[in-house]
């Protein structure tokens, strides 16, 4: 049985830090961000923040310039971070598209929340997320994790992490304790010494190394398969494939200038503040730019590595049953031939 614990309400009680959706509805008035009036499908995309190649593309209004022709425009949405803390939008559809990763895809299904994966990208940041320690606490090694307590993002990528983390070392799961916190509230406890670990990821991670948290392991380390995603509401991506692909064409498009010339992408609307990089933080995010891989769509080798990711969770008891790729995955192209074939 997996050891879980909530901790108490007032670490649940934080601000959250806005990121990301998608969702589609029908209007004409103009929309905040650069959102042109007239369109009849409005796209609520997540709003990328300062960095990115979706950043630019917002600052730019290269996307709504490239829906224009499809009568579809967009909407900027904030939300907060990690696709997981985001179900409840899915489900009450607020949020349509956003990107993540497979595991918390994975798990929003097994919640019944109609989400599916249509786009996917190669492994490039797996050293941008694993498992961090509070100095004090005396772990070093993924072994040194027995009878302690680490939040993770649950049915998310930090559970993932350390479930196979655990699993690759030998250390009965049993053994550590679960502590279920989103990101925002997992920062806080990990702070202030609530948790004596961390499975995180991404501008949390760097964060809290910077700040000198010991890192125990990485998503490279323990060969992790949980590769970045585009998932959508899935009414949406039936009922609007066309929109959806634009979205994702511009999207490549974008990223491919990123790789080309990643310090164009850092810093897009602020280079002051406290969401401005500077110094060591800004040139490794430059670096990390210039590796970045371009989204494509799913194949039979990243449907397997999503049924891997289903059966540990499922053998673990964060899920009830293994997933099966076809599950999870949108077959974009064919939602865009049988929309041809009706003549949408």
């Amino acid at each position: 049985m997996s050891r879980l614990r909530r901790l108490p309400r007032a670490a649940a009680a934080l601000a959250m830090i806005p990121l990301a959706g998608l969702a589609v509805a029908c209007g004409s008035s103009e929309e905040p961000g650069g959102a042109s009036a007239g369109a009849d499908v409005t796209l609520k995309v997540f709003d990328p923040g300062n960095s990115g190649a979706i950043a630019v593309g917002k600052r730019d209004g290269t996307y709504d310039d490239a829906l224009a022709s499809l009568g579809a425009k967009i909407e900027w949405v904030k939300t907060t971070p990690g696709f997981s803390s985001n179900l409840k939008l899915f489900n009450t559809g607020e949020l349509d598209i956003q990107t993540g990763a497979y595991s918390p895809v994975v798990g929003a299904l097994s919640k019944d929340v109609g989400v599916r994966i249509f786009a996917t990208s190669d492994p490039y940041n797996k050293d941008q997320a694993g498992i961090i320690a509070r100095p004090e606490s005396g772990i070093r090694t993924v072994a040194d994790l027995a009878g302690k307590r680490i939040a993770v993002n649950p049915a998310g990528k930090g559970e993932y992490i350390t479930l196979k983390a655990l699993t690759q070392a030998g250390v009965p799961i049993d053994s550590v304790e679960r502590v279920p916190l989103q990101q925002a509230d997992a920062a806080s406890a990990f702070s202030t010494g609530q948790v004596d670990a961390w499975a995180s990821f991404l501008i949390p991670y760097q964060e809290a190394k910077a700040k000198g948290a010991v890192e125990i392991v990485t998503e490279a380390g323990i060969g992790s398969v949980d590769s970045t995603i585009i998932a959508g509401r899935t009414e949406v991506l039936e009922e609007h494939p066309e929109e959806v692909a634009k979205f994702l064409e511009v999207t490549q498009q974008l990223t491919e200038k990123q790789r080309q010339d990643p310090a164009s992408f850092e810093n897009v609307f602020e280079k002051t503040g406290p969401r401005a990089l500077s110094g060591q933080r800004l040139d490794d995010a430059i670096e990390l730019g210039g590796r970045i891989t371009n989204f494509r769509y799913p194949t039979a080798a990243d449907a397997a590595d999503l049924e891997s990711i289903a059966a540990l969770f499922a053998e673990n008891g964060v899920i009830q049953r293994p997933l099966k790729g076809s599950d999870v995955i949108f077959d974009l192209p064919a939602a865009l031939d049988s929309a041809s074939a009706e003549g949408k």
